[in-house]
Protein backbone atom coordinates (compact mmCIF):
# COMPACT_ATOMS: atom_id res chain seq x y z
CA UNK A 1 0.00 0.00 0.00
CA UNK A 2 1.39 3.31 -1.26
CA UNK A 3 1.11 6.43 1.13
CA UNK A 4 3.78 9.08 -0.01
CA UNK A 5 6.22 8.62 -3.12
CA UNK A 6 9.56 10.52 -3.01
CA UNK A 7 11.35 9.91 -6.11
CA UNK A 8 14.90 10.56 -6.62
CA UNK A 9 15.38 9.88 -10.98
CA UNK A 10 19.47 8.97 -10.55
CA UNK A 11 19.49 7.61 -6.77
CA UNK A 12 18.99 4.35 -5.07
CA UNK A 13 17.68 4.50 -1.91
CA UNK A 14 19.44 1.78 1.04
CA UNK A 15 18.32 2.97 4.22
CA UNK A 16 15.25 4.19 6.37
CA UNK A 17 15.27 5.78 9.94
CA UNK A 18 12.67 6.92 12.49
CA UNK A 19 13.14 10.28 14.68
CA UNK A 20 12.96 8.28 18.59
CA UNK A 21 10.19 10.97 19.58
CA UNK A 22 8.90 12.76 16.60
CA UNK A 23 7.12 12.40 13.36
CA UNK A 24 10.19 12.19 11.49
CA UNK A 25 11.38 9.74 8.92
CA UNK A 26 14.66 9.92 7.27
CA UNK A 27 15.49 8.09 4.26
CA UNK A 28 19.36 8.08 3.03
CA UNK A 29 20.06 7.45 -0.93
CA UNK A 30 23.41 7.80 -3.09
CA UNK A 31 24.12 11.19 -2.55
CA UNK A 32 22.42 12.12 0.06
CA UNK A 33 19.66 11.96 2.58
CA UNK A 34 16.22 13.31 3.08
CA UNK A 35 13.94 14.02 6.04
CA UNK A 36 10.30 13.65 5.97
CA UNK A 37 6.99 13.34 8.01
CA UNK A 38 4.16 11.07 6.52
CA UNK A 39 1.22 13.62 8.20
CA UNK A 40 0.76 16.96 8.99
CA UNK A 41 1.02 17.21 12.92
CA UNK A 42 -0.95 21.06 13.31
CA UNK A 43 -4.72 20.62 14.17
CA UNK A 44 -7.37 21.85 12.11
CA UNK A 45 -9.03 24.28 14.28
CA UNK A 46 -10.97 27.29 14.86
CA UNK A 47 -11.87 29.95 17.70
CA UNK A 48 -14.79 31.59 18.30
CA UNK A 49 -16.39 33.33 21.50
CA UNK A 50 -14.52 31.88 24.10
CA UNK A 51 -14.61 27.77 22.69
CA UNK A 52 -12.28 26.16 20.47
CA UNK A 53 -13.11 23.86 17.62
CA UNK A 54 -10.80 21.36 16.68
CA UNK A 55 -9.90 17.96 14.60
CA UNK A 56 -8.87 15.24 16.33
CA UNK A 57 -8.96 11.44 15.46
CA UNK A 58 -12.26 11.09 14.14
CA UNK A 59 -14.22 13.71 16.26
CA UNK A 60 -14.91 17.55 16.03
CA UNK A 61 -14.14 18.78 19.23
CA UNK A 62 -14.90 21.79 21.35
CA UNK A 63 -13.30 23.05 24.53
CA UNK A 64 -14.55 26.35 26.29
CA UNK A 65 -12.14 28.29 27.93
CA UNK A 66 -14.56 29.65 30.26
CA UNK A 67 -14.87 25.78 32.51
CA UNK A 68 -12.32 24.00 30.93
CA UNK A 69 -14.82 21.32 29.11
CA UNK A 70 -13.44 19.41 26.49
CA UNK A 71 -15.71 17.46 24.27
CA UNK A 72 -16.71 15.39 21.16
CA UNK A 73 -19.22 17.19 19.26
CA UNK A 74 -19.49 15.42 15.95
CA UNK A 75 -17.95 12.50 14.14
CA UNK A 76 -16.59 12.84 11.04
CA UNK A 77 -16.23 10.17 7.95
CA UNK A 78 -13.02 8.48 7.88
CA UNK A 79 -11.90 8.53 4.53
CA UNK A 80 -8.32 8.11 3.11
CA UNK A 81 -5.76 5.64 1.13
CA UNK A 82 -7.58 2.28 2.17
CA UNK A 83 -9.35 3.35 5.55
CA UNK A 84 -5.59 4.37 7.19
CA UNK A 85 -6.32 8.00 7.73
CA UNK A 86 -3.37 8.59 6.02
CA UNK A 87 -3.25 11.82 3.68
CA UNK A 88 -6.89 12.75 5.19
CA UNK A 89 -5.95 15.06 8.03
CA UNK A 90 -7.94 17.73 8.22
CA UNK A 91 -6.30 20.75 6.44
CA UNK A 92 -8.17 23.74 7.54
CA UNK A 93 -11.21 23.98 9.94
CA UNK A 94 -13.80 26.64 9.62
CA UNK A 95 -16.84 27.16 12.31
CA UNK A 96 -19.92 28.87 11.25
CA UNK A 97 -20.25 32.69 13.11
CA UNK A 98 -23.41 32.81 11.72
CA UNK A 99 -25.52 30.82 13.18
CA UNK A 100 -26.28 32.85 16.57
CA UNK A 101 -29.44 31.48 17.72
CA UNK A 102 -30.56 28.44 15.88
CA UNK A 103 -29.44 25.45 17.88
CA UNK A 104 -27.73 23.95 15.15
CA UNK A 105 -23.74 24.82 14.79
CA UNK A 106 -21.50 24.19 11.07
CA UNK A 107 -18.35 23.44 10.64
CA UNK A 108 -16.45 23.02 7.14
CA UNK A 109 -13.35 20.98 7.27
CA UNK A 110 -10.98 20.93 4.29
CA UNK A 111 -8.40 17.95 3.59
CA UNK A 112 -5.84 17.13 0.96
CA UNK A 113 -7.70 13.73 0.39
CA UNK A 114 -8.70 13.24 -3.54
CA UNK A 115 -6.74 16.18 -4.38
CA UNK A 116 -8.79 18.40 -2.37
CA UNK A 117 -12.28 17.70 -0.80
CA UNK A 118 -14.70 19.48 2.31
CA UNK A 119 -16.89 18.03 4.45
CA UNK A 120 -19.86 20.15 6.52
CA UNK A 121 -20.73 18.50 9.51
CA UNK A 122 -24.33 20.14 11.25
CA UNK A 123 -24.22 19.35 15.21
CA UNK A 124 -26.79 20.49 17.47
CA UNK A 125 -25.80 22.24 20.70
CA UNK A 126 -24.92 20.00 23.77
CA UNK A 127 -24.75 16.91 21.26
CA UNK A 128 -22.08 14.34 22.48
CA UNK A 129 -20.11 13.29 19.13
CA UNK A 130 -23.13 12.20 17.11
CA UNK A 131 -23.37 13.71 13.62
CA UNK A 132 -27.01 14.84 12.40
CA UNK A 133 -25.74 15.79 9.55
CA UNK A 134 -22.34 15.84 7.16
CA UNK A 135 -22.05 16.23 3.39
CA UNK A 136 -19.35 16.25 0.90
CA UNK A 137 -17.86 17.44 -2.12
CA UNK A 138 -14.49 18.56 -3.82
CA UNK A 139 -12.94 21.61 -3.36
CA UNK A 140 -9.70 23.45 -2.36
CA UNK A 141 -10.86 25.73 -0.01
CA UNK A 142 -14.51 26.40 2.13
CA UNK A 143 -15.56 28.87 4.22
CA UNK A 144 -19.24 30.37 6.04
CA UNK A 145 -20.45 33.36 4.25
CA UNK A 146 -23.83 33.69 5.50
CA UNK A 147 -26.06 31.66 8.25
CA UNK A 148 -26.93 28.72 5.34
CA UNK A 149 -24.49 29.34 2.59
CA UNK A 150 -20.63 29.00 2.41
CA UNK A 151 -18.58 29.10 -0.53
CA UNK A 152 -15.94 26.55 -2.45
CA UNK A 153 -12.91 27.25 -4.48
CA UNK A 154 -13.47 24.44 -7.20
CA UNK A 155 -10.52 22.72 -8.85
CA UNK A 156 -11.03 24.79 -11.58
CA UNK A 157 -10.66 27.82 -9.19
CA UNK A 158 -13.91 29.18 -9.36
CA UNK A 159 -15.85 30.14 -6.19
CA UNK A 160 -18.84 28.19 -6.14
CA UNK A 161 -21.76 29.76 -3.47
CA UNK A 162 -23.44 26.49 -2.02
CA UNK A 163 -26.41 25.57 0.37
CA UNK A 164 -26.52 23.61 2.98
CA UNK A 165 -27.74 20.83 1.04
CA UNK A 166 -24.83 20.66 -0.83
CA UNK A 167 -26.79 22.34 -3.84
CA UNK A 168 -25.14 24.95 -6.23
CA UNK A 169 -26.87 28.36 -6.13
CA UNK A 170 -24.45 30.47 -7.85
CA UNK A 171 -20.54 30.39 -9.73
CA UNK A 172 -17.79 32.93 -9.80
CA UNK A 173 -14.65 33.58 -11.78
CA UNK A 174 -12.51 34.94 -9.12
CA UNK A 175 -11.65 38.55 -10.19
CA UNK A 176 -8.33 39.54 -12.22
CA UNK A 177 -6.79 36.17 -12.22
CA UNK A 178 -6.23 32.76 -10.60
CA UNK A 179 -7.25 32.39 -7.01
CA UNK A 180 -5.33 29.75 -4.72
CA UNK A 181 -6.75 30.29 -1.67
CA UNK A 182 -10.10 31.49 0.00
CA UNK A 183 -10.54 32.77 3.56
CA UNK A 184 -13.57 33.70 5.77
CA UNK A 185 -13.99 37.44 5.04
CA UNK A 186 -15.33 38.79 8.32
CA UNK A 187 -18.70 39.87 7.36
CA UNK A 188 -21.62 38.74 5.29
CA UNK A 189 -21.54 37.61 1.81
CA UNK A 190 -17.50 38.81 1.98
CA UNK A 191 -14.83 36.46 1.45
CA UNK A 192 -10.98 36.83 0.94
CA UNK A 193 -9.48 35.46 -2.03
CA UNK A 194 -5.53 35.46 -2.34
CA UNK A 195 -4.83 36.58 -5.95
CA UNK A 196 -1.22 36.92 -7.42
CA UNK A 197 0.58 38.08 -4.48
CA UNK A 198 -2.17 39.79 -2.87
CA UNK A 199 -5.38 39.41 -0.60
CA UNK A 200 -8.40 40.45 -2.14
CA UNK A 201 -11.31 41.57 -0.31
CA UNK A 202 -14.42 40.22 -2.18
CA UNK A 203 -18.03 40.98 -2.22
CA UNK A 204 -20.15 37.56 -3.45
CA UNK A 205 -23.01 39.22 -4.18
CA UNK A 206 -22.48 42.50 -6.22
CA UNK A 207 -18.72 40.62 -7.34
CA UNK A 208 -16.89 43.58 -6.08
CA UNK A 209 -13.19 44.01 -5.43
CA UNK A 210 -13.45 45.75 -2.04
CA UNK A 211 -9.84 46.11 -1.22
CA UNK A 212 -6.34 44.35 -1.35
CA UNK A 213 -2.99 44.25 0.07
CA UNK A 214 -0.07 42.68 -0.87
CA UNK A 215 0.72 39.56 0.74
CA UNK A 216 2.61 36.12 -0.28
CA UNK A 217 1.35 32.87 -0.04
CA UNK A 218 -0.74 33.35 2.80
CA UNK A 219 -1.74 29.89 4.55
CA UNK A 220 -3.95 30.77 7.15
CA UNK A 221 -6.40 34.11 7.78
CA UNK A 222 -6.63 35.06 11.74
CA UNK A 223 -9.14 37.72 12.75
CA UNK A 224 -9.36 39.42 15.58
CA UNK A 225 -12.11 38.70 18.39
CA UNK A 226 -14.54 41.75 17.21
CA UNK A 227 -13.10 41.35 13.84
CA UNK A 228 -11.61 45.02 13.37
CA UNK A 229 -7.96 43.97 12.42
CA UNK A 230 -6.78 40.68 10.17
CA UNK A 231 -3.65 38.22 10.42
CA UNK A 232 -2.54 37.25 7.44
CA UNK A 233 -0.21 34.47 8.33
CA UNK A 234 2.53 32.95 5.25
CA UNK A 235 5.19 30.66 5.63
CA UNK A 236 7.70 33.32 6.66
CA UNK A 237 5.48 36.32 6.98
CA UNK A 238 2.76 38.15 9.10
CA UNK A 239 0.62 40.57 7.30
CA UNK A 240 -1.50 42.21 9.56
CA UNK A 241 -4.18 44.84 8.05
CA UNK A 242 -7.60 46.36 9.47
CA UNK A 243 -10.69 45.08 8.87
CA UNK A 244 -10.94 47.00 5.24
CA UNK A 245 -7.35 45.55 4.40
CA UNK A 246 -5.45 49.02 4.77
CA UNK A 247 -1.62 48.07 5.60
CA UNK A 248 -0.98 48.26 9.17
CA UNK A 249 2.43 46.44 9.25
CA UNK A 250 4.73 43.60 7.91
CA UNK A 251 6.40 41.23 10.15
CA UNK A 252 9.10 38.62 8.55
CA UNK A 253 11.14 35.66 10.54
CA UNK A 254 13.74 33.82 9.23
CA UNK A 255 12.20 30.58 10.44
CA UNK A 256 8.65 28.97 9.67
CA UNK A 257 6.06 30.98 11.60
CA UNK A 258 3.14 27.91 13.08
CA UNK A 259 0.59 29.93 14.26
CA UNK A 260 -1.10 33.19 15.42
CA UNK A 261 -3.82 34.90 17.37
CA UNK A 262 -5.11 38.04 18.67
CA UNK A 263 -5.13 39.24 22.44
CA UNK A 264 -9.09 40.40 23.40
CA UNK A 265 -7.69 43.34 25.62
CA UNK A 266 -5.40 45.32 24.15
CA UNK A 267 -7.02 44.10 20.95
CA UNK A 268 -4.02 45.41 19.10
CA UNK A 269 -1.61 42.77 20.37
CA UNK A 270 -0.99 39.68 18.26
CA UNK A 271 1.00 36.73 19.59
CA UNK A 272 2.15 34.12 16.96
CA UNK A 273 5.12 31.08 17.50
CA UNK A 274 7.65 30.05 15.39
CA UNK A 275 9.54 26.63 16.16
CA UNK A 276 11.18 27.79 19.47
CA UNK A 277 9.44 30.98 20.26
CA UNK A 278 6.45 32.96 21.20
CA UNK A 279 6.35 36.77 20.05
CA UNK A 280 4.51 39.02 19.61
CA UNK A 281 3.09 42.05 16.93
CA UNK A 282 1.39 45.51 17.59
CA UNK A 283 -0.42 47.11 14.84
CA UNK A 284 2.26 50.21 14.63
CA UNK A 285 5.10 47.28 13.64
CA UNK A 286 6.31 47.03 17.18
CA UNK A 287 7.70 43.46 18.04
CA UNK A 288 9.63 41.30 20.72
CA UNK A 289 9.81 38.09 21.94
CA UNK A 290 7.58 36.53 24.84
CA UNK A 291 9.00 33.59 25.77
CA UNK A 292 10.89 30.38 24.54
CA UNK A 293 9.28 26.99 23.61
CA UNK A 294 10.45 23.69 24.71
CA UNK A 295 8.04 22.02 21.38
CA UNK A 296 6.05 23.50 18.81
CA UNK A 297 2.33 24.59 19.45
CA UNK A 298 -0.38 26.41 18.07
CA UNK A 299 -2.10 28.77 19.93
CA UNK A 300 -5.76 28.96 20.49
CA UNK A 301 -6.99 31.67 22.82
CA UNK A 302 -5.07 34.84 24.99
CA UNK A 303 -6.63 35.81 28.15
CA UNK A 304 -4.80 38.30 30.17
CA UNK A 305 -1.56 36.39 31.23
CA UNK A 306 -2.78 32.85 30.22
CA UNK A 307 -2.29 31.17 27.01
CA UNK A 308 -4.16 28.11 25.46
CA UNK A 309 -2.40 26.10 22.88
CA UNK A 310 -2.64 22.87 20.99
CA UNK A 311 -0.06 21.04 20.97
CA UNK A 312 1.19 18.75 18.02
CA UNK A 313 -1.11 15.30 19.50
CA UNK A 314 -4.09 17.91 19.84
CA UNK A 315 -4.62 18.39 23.49
CA UNK A 316 -5.38 21.54 25.19
CA UNK A 317 -1.68 23.30 27.38
CA UNK A 318 -2.12 26.55 29.14
CA UNK A 319 1.36 28.19 30.16
CA UNK A 320 1.60 31.94 31.16
CA UNK A 321 2.82 34.64 29.54
CA UNK A 322 3.86 38.55 30.82
CA UNK A 323 2.51 40.48 28.53
CA UNK A 324 4.01 43.71 30.34
CA UNK A 325 6.10 45.09 27.60
CA UNK A 326 3.43 45.09 24.96
CA UNK A 327 0.55 46.73 27.34
CA UNK A 328 3.47 49.47 28.17
CA UNK A 329 4.25 50.39 24.30
CA UNK A 330 0.81 50.62 23.59
CA UNK A 331 0.12 52.63 26.37
CA UNK A 332 3.67 54.93 25.71
CA UNK A 333 2.05 54.85 21.46
CA UNK A 334 -1.76 56.16 23.16
CA UNK A 335 0.31 58.85 25.05
CA UNK A 336 -1.08 57.55 27.76
CA UNK A 337 0.87 58.80 30.54
CA UNK A 338 -0.53 57.98 33.65
CA UNK A 339 -0.31 54.25 32.97
CA UNK A 340 3.37 54.89 31.33
CA UNK A 341 4.33 55.96 34.82
CA UNK A 342 2.30 53.60 36.69
CA UNK A 343 4.06 50.44 34.76
CA UNK A 344 7.45 52.31 35.55
CA UNK A 345 6.99 51.76 38.92
CA UNK A 346 5.25 48.72 39.78
CA UNK A 347 6.78 46.52 36.98
CA UNK A 348 9.80 44.78 36.26
CA UNK A 349 10.40 46.52 33.23
CA UNK A 350 14.22 46.46 31.97
CA UNK A 351 16.61 45.61 29.54
CA UNK A 352 18.83 47.29 26.82
CA UNK A 353 15.67 46.32 23.92
CA UNK A 354 13.09 48.42 26.71
CA UNK A 355 15.87 51.41 26.58
CA UNK A 356 16.43 51.52 23.20
CA UNK A 357 13.00 51.63 22.04
CA UNK A 358 12.14 54.55 24.63
CA UNK A 359 15.10 55.82 22.45
CA UNK A 360 14.38 55.36 19.34
CA UNK A 361 10.57 56.38 20.04
CA UNK A 362 11.81 59.63 21.14
CA UNK A 363 11.10 58.92 24.88
CA UNK A 364 14.61 59.28 26.68
CA UNK A 365 12.99 60.57 29.93
CA UNK A 366 10.95 57.66 30.61
CA UNK A 367 13.75 55.18 30.03
CA UNK A 368 15.83 57.37 32.54
CA UNK A 369 13.43 55.05 35.05
CA UNK A 370 14.92 51.84 34.12
CA UNK A 371 18.75 52.64 34.17
CA UNK A 372 20.97 52.68 36.68
CA UNK A 373 24.39 52.72 34.24
CA UNK A 374 25.86 56.39 35.18
CA UNK A 375 27.04 56.52 31.38
CA UNK A 376 23.79 55.29 30.31
CA UNK A 377 21.63 57.41 32.62
CA UNK A 378 24.40 60.63 31.42
CA UNK A 379 23.64 60.34 27.62
CA UNK A 380 19.67 59.56 28.29
CA UNK A 381 19.64 62.80 30.15
CA UNK A 382 21.24 64.82 27.57
CA UNK A 383 18.78 63.15 25.16
CA UNK A 384 15.68 64.74 26.83
CA UNK A 385 17.77 67.51 28.10
CA UNK A 386 17.34 66.54 32.05
CA UNK A 387 20.23 68.96 33.54
CA UNK A 388 20.01 67.93 36.56
CA UNK A 389 20.63 63.95 36.16
CA UNK A 390 22.72 65.14 34.09
CA UNK A 391 25.05 67.21 36.24
CA UNK A 392 24.66 64.49 39.15
CA UNK A 393 26.10 61.69 36.40
CA UNK A 394 28.77 63.98 35.53
CA UNK A 395 30.16 64.56 38.76
CA UNK A 396 29.88 60.34 39.26
CA UNK A 397 31.67 60.11 35.94
CA UNK A 398 34.44 63.17 36.30
CA UNK A 399 34.98 63.00 32.47
CA UNK A 400 35.81 65.74 30.83
CA UNK A 401 33.87 64.23 27.63
CA UNK A 402 31.04 64.14 29.63
CA UNK A 403 31.16 67.98 30.67
CA UNK A 404 31.85 69.17 27.53
CA UNK A 405 28.68 67.68 26.54
CA UNK A 406 26.77 68.99 29.50
CA UNK A 407 28.26 72.60 28.93
CA UNK A 408 26.77 73.01 24.98
CA UNK A 409 22.89 70.86 26.42
CA UNK A 410 23.43 73.79 29.24
CA UNK A 411 24.33 76.54 27.15
CA UNK A 412 21.34 75.32 24.61
CA UNK A 413 19.20 76.13 27.85
CA UNK A 414 20.62 78.91 28.97
CA UNK A 415 21.39 77.89 32.21
CA UNK A 416 24.31 79.96 32.79
CA UNK A 417 25.52 77.77 36.38
CA UNK A 418 25.61 74.79 34.96
CA UNK A 419 27.78 76.02 31.61
CA UNK A 420 30.12 77.85 34.33
CA UNK A 421 30.95 74.53 36.48
CA UNK A 422 31.47 72.62 33.01
CA UNK A 423 33.88 74.96 31.47
CA UNK A 424 35.76 75.30 35.12
CA UNK A 425 36.11 71.09 35.12
CA UNK A 426 37.11 70.98 31.32
CA UNK A 427 39.52 73.99 31.82
CA UNK A 428 38.25 76.32 29.00
CA UNK A 429 39.07 79.12 30.03
CA UNK A 430 38.93 81.18 26.73
CA UNK A 431 34.62 79.74 26.97
CA UNK A 432 34.56 80.33 30.60
CA UNK A 433 35.91 84.27 29.65
CA UNK A 434 33.70 84.45 26.76
CA UNK A 435 30.67 83.68 29.39
CA UNK A 436 31.69 86.17 32.04
CA UNK A 437 31.66 88.86 29.14
CA UNK A 438 28.02 88.19 27.66
CA UNK A 439 26.58 87.88 31.18
CA UNK A 440 28.88 91.21 32.35
CA UNK A 441 30.28 89.45 35.28
CA UNK A 442 33.16 91.87 35.41
CA UNK A 443 34.65 90.44 38.73
CA UNK A 444 34.82 87.24 37.23
CA UNK A 445 36.25 88.47 34.14
CA UNK A 446 39.51 90.33 36.55
CA UNK A 447 39.93 87.10 38.18
CA UNK A 448 40.17 84.98 34.78
CA UNK A 449 42.35 87.84 34.00
CA UNK A 450 44.40 87.10 37.28
CA UNK A 451 44.55 83.05 36.22
CA UNK A 452 45.74 83.92 32.92
CA UNK A 453 48.78 85.70 34.49
CA UNK A 454 49.38 82.94 36.76
CA UNK A 455 49.42 80.35 33.73
CA UNK A 456 51.69 82.67 31.92
CA UNK A 457 48.98 82.93 28.49
CA UNK A 458 49.93 85.77 26.81
CA UNK A 459 46.35 85.44 24.30
CA UNK A 460 44.20 84.90 27.31
CA UNK A 461 45.49 87.95 29.11
CA UNK A 462 45.41 89.87 26.42
CA UNK A 463 41.35 88.90 25.61
CA UNK A 464 40.83 89.45 29.43
CA UNK A 465 42.32 92.62 29.41
CA UNK A 466 40.53 93.58 25.94
CA UNK A 467 36.99 92.25 27.59
CA UNK A 468 37.55 94.28 30.55
CA UNK A 469 38.69 97.88 28.67
CA UNK A 470 41.79 97.53 30.81
CA UNK A 471 44.02 99.19 28.11
CA UNK A 472 46.92 99.71 30.46
CA UNK A 473 47.04 95.92 30.91
CA UNK A 474 47.06 95.38 26.94
CA UNK A 475 50.08 98.05 26.62
CA UNK A 476 51.86 95.69 29.31
CA UNK A 477 50.99 92.22 27.58
CA UNK A 478 51.85 93.49 24.15
CA UNK A 479 54.88 94.60 25.50
CA UNK A 480 55.64 91.30 27.46
CA UNK A 481 55.13 89.41 24.16
CA UNK A 482 57.41 91.74 22.08
CA UNK A 483 55.23 93.80 20.38
CA UNK A 484 56.79 96.66 21.26
CA UNK A 485 55.30 98.79 18.05
CA UNK A 486 51.83 97.88 19.23
CA UNK A 487 52.30 98.53 22.52
CA UNK A 488 53.31 101.88 21.89
CA UNK A 489 50.39 102.53 19.62
CA UNK A 490 47.91 101.29 21.78
CA UNK A 491 49.78 103.73 24.30
CA UNK A 492 49.44 106.84 22.66
CA UNK A 493 46.64 106.18 21.12
CA UNK A 494 44.33 105.90 24.57
CA UNK A 495 46.78 108.89 25.74
CA UNK A 496 49.04 106.68 28.34
CA UNK A 497 51.56 109.55 28.38
CA UNK A 498 53.60 107.70 30.89
CA UNK A 499 53.66 104.16 29.09
CA UNK A 500 54.41 106.01 25.89
CA UNK A 501 57.75 107.61 27.71
CA UNK A 502 59.10 104.45 28.95
CA UNK A 503 58.79 102.67 25.52
CA UNK A 504 60.48 105.49 23.88
CA UNK A 505 63.40 105.16 26.53
CA UNK A 506 63.62 101.32 26.41
CA UNK A 507 63.26 100.89 23.21
CA UNK A 508 64.09 103.81 20.20
CA UNK A 509 63.96 101.79 17.20
CA UNK A 510 60.47 100.54 17.78
CA UNK A 511 59.27 104.12 18.53
CA UNK A 512 61.06 105.53 15.03
CA UNK A 513 59.62 102.66 13.72
CA UNK A 514 56.37 103.65 14.80
CA UNK A 515 56.61 107.66 13.98
CA UNK A 516 57.48 106.77 10.73
CA UNK A 517 54.50 104.59 9.84
CA UNK A 518 52.36 107.27 11.58
CA UNK A 519 53.71 110.26 8.87
CA UNK A 520 51.49 111.00 6.07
Amino acid sequence: MGLQTFRRENDRFWMLAAHPTQNLLAAGHDSGMIVFKLERERPAMDIHEGRAYYAKERYVRMYSFVDGSDVPVAAVRRTGTAGTGMGNFPRHLNYNPYEQNSGTNSVLMTSDAEGGSYELVTFTQGSSGDTSESSRGPGLFAVFVARNRFAVLDKSRHIVIKNFQNEVTKKIPPPNGTADGLFFGGVVGRVLLHIDDKMVLYETQSRRVLADVQAPRVKYVVWSPNYEYVALISKHSIVLADKQLNHLCTITESVRIKSGIWANAPAEIFVYTTLNHIKYSLTNGDAGIIRTLDVPVYLTHLEGSKLYCLDREAKMRTMAVDLTECEFKIALNKKNYTEVMRMVRHSRLCGQAIISYLTKKGYPEVALHFVNDEKTRFKLAISCGNLEVALNSAYELDDSKCWYQLGVEALRQGNIQVVEMAYQRTKNFERLSFLYLVTGNRDKLKKMLKIAEVRNDIMSRFHNALYLGDVEVRVMTLEAAGQFGLALLTAATHGLGEHVERLHASKPDAAIATTVRESP
